[in-house]
């Protein structure tokens, strides 16, 4: 009797132990899953070496201002998208995606690496470097302002779509009684996407601003002749 006695007793803190252990199990699959974190996305890494030295002149220094973005919702870095078979006018977000800066900061981006490939891309409010310049008998430099207008992946149908970008330019020189025009316009970038998600979009987003600074890069030149 003593043997099954004590054979029972300790039985009972094992199944104790067992019982916690099943409504701690329980307990745990209850919590909430943790939300997962949005993609962040930029335009890629950019040039991985110094650009070969051109046998070309360097050419004049050109101020180049923050872009404005009038078209965007303002501060935000949502990649947005465009049903335009359904409701062309309504900008939607990817809920599982975001710029890893506000899009108007990443296009500023790659626009003074495309301009600066001949030229001293300097700030507006570079007084310093202006004021040199002008007493050394130059020019000040050109100043460049953008707005940008629309960058967003836009559906054609629900598997054709395009990244779309379109920035309007604006170039002014700098003189004694104030600023006078040079030349303004609006350059316009499509590329399309080679997935119908969110990370097709901001590849054909990428491509479609590199093509627009090159362009952009091309104009500029020839208003600075």
């Amino acid at each position: 009797m003593t043997t099954i006695k004590n054979i029972a007793a300790g039985a009972r803190p094992a199944s104790a132990a067992a019982l916690f252990c099943l409504i701690f199990l329980a307990g745990c699959s209850a919590l909430p899953t943790p939300p997962s974190r949005p993609v962040l996305y930029d335009f890629g890494p950019g040039a991985l070496a110094p650009a070969p030295a051109s046998s070309q002149a360097p050419l004049p220094p050109l101020a180049l201002a923050d872009v404005d973005a009038p078209g965007l919702p303002e501060g935000s870095n949502a990649v947005l998208y465009r049903l335009a078979y359904s409701d062309s006018q309504q900008l939607r977000p990817y809920s599982q995606a975001r710029w890893s800066q506000p899009p108007a900061q990443l296009v500023q981006q790659r626009l003074r690496e495309q301009l600066g490939q001949r030229r001293a891309i300097l700030k507006p409010d570079d007084g310093a470097a202006q004021a040199r310049d002008a007493a050394q008998g130059g020019a000040l430099p050109l100043v460049l302002r953008t707005e940008l207008e629309e960058f967003s992946h836009i559906f054609a149908t629900p598997a054709d779509s395009t990244g779309v970008v379109r920035l309007r330019a604006t170039v002014v020189a700098l003189t004694p009684a104030g600023e006078s025009l040079r030349g303004q316009r609006v350059f316009i970038a499509r590329t399309p996407a080679r997935s119908a998600d969110a990370a097709g979009g901001v590849a054909a987003l990428a491509e479609a601003s590199t093509q627009l600074a090159q362009e952009l890069a091309q104009w500029v030149e020839q208003l600075s002749h």
